[in-house]
């Protein structure tokens, strides 16, 4: 049953959000290594992950079975998806990566809780004591790491959250998120190919760095984000924005299993915190929306 009539999650909606936050965790991952370790600048990885991303995609398109109308050219949601992949890279060279993350969903959250509150949407008490539990989770995790940021990364990495929060949110709806996505991608990569001319004169990139950023062009950007926007047909906008906070918390056990961090008391407490938060979210019904005057 359509989330859109009594405000519940149908299974399929469920494992599509599952996946999809998998794959944006993921993808936090390679561009930490890469840009972290200094195998790639921020440009270059920009360019190449939304260049194989848009490859990927019109593959996909063009040898799938169901034909594929072109539909229309959201060059908003094309500039959304560069701004958000031009702004995150440049930002993680100064910012550290539990400030980063903070500050970016922190901008994604405002974003679509305003467009969702300006369009009606509300919550009772529970959901939104699921929110703060969430929103409190996320900061406690993070809380060892946040120092007072460098103010140019700091600003970066807001505008990527907003531009991410505005591209989900042009995503809602659509009849065919593979094609929209390959189509943003498309639209997108000459964007970034001009980014990386204007910062020729810093580029460098090794072969790890090259397979860091196809990897989170072609699988966790470009697949992962159909995958997004086919679960944001079933998600009201207070509830994308919720889910999203778990992120930075795959993100965390990602880096236990992959890069050999520790496992704390701090990120268990957290993990209940924030994904204790987002099912209050997830499972309450949905108020109706107040008639606007």
């Amino acid at each position: 049953m359509p989330e859109a009539g009594d405000g519940r999650l149908t299974l399929k909606t469920a494992v599509l959000t599952a996946v999809a936050m998998l794959a944006f965790a993921a993808n936090s991952l390679l561009c930490r290594l890469a840009l972290q370790q200094g195998s790639i600048d921020p440009a270059s990885f920009a360019s190449i992950r939304l260049v194989s991303g848009a490859i990927t995609l019109a593959v996909i398109v063009r040898f799938r079975s169901q034909r594929s109308s072109p539909g229309h050219a959201d060059w908003l949601a094309a500039a959304m998806l560069f701004a958000y992949v031009a702004f995150f890279s440049f930002a993680y060279l100064t910012l550290p990566a539990g400030t980063g993350a903070l500050i970016l969903f922190g901008a994604v959250q405002l974003t679509m809780f305003s467009v969702g509150l300006h369009s009606g949407e509300r919550f009772g008490l529970i959901a939104w004591f699921g929110l703060a539990l969430a929103v409190a989770g996320l900061v406690y995790l993070v809380s060892p790491g946040v120092a007072a940021p460098p103010l140019l990364g700091a600003a970066l990495m807001a505008i990527a959250g907003v531009a991410w929060g505005v591209y989900s949110l042009r995503g809602r709806g659509l009849p065919d998120p593979l094609v929209a996505t390959a189509g943003n991608f498309v639209r997108a990569a000459p964007l970034a190919l001009v980014l990386s001319l204007l910062f020729v004169a810093n580029a460098h990139a090794d072969a790890a760095g090259v397979t860091l950023a196809i990897a989170s062009g072609a699988l966790t950007s470009g697949l992962g984000y159909v995958i997004w926007y086919a679960a944001l047909n079933k998600l009201s906008a207070m509830r994308a924005a919720t889910v999203q906070l778990s992120v930075p918390l795959i993100a965390a056990f990602g880096g236990v299993v992959f890069l050999s961090e520790a496992i704390t008391p701090r990120l268990a407490a957290a993990s209940v915190a924030i994904l204790g938060g987002i099912a209050l979210v997830l499972t309450r019904r949905q108020e109706k929306p107040k008639p606007r005057p």
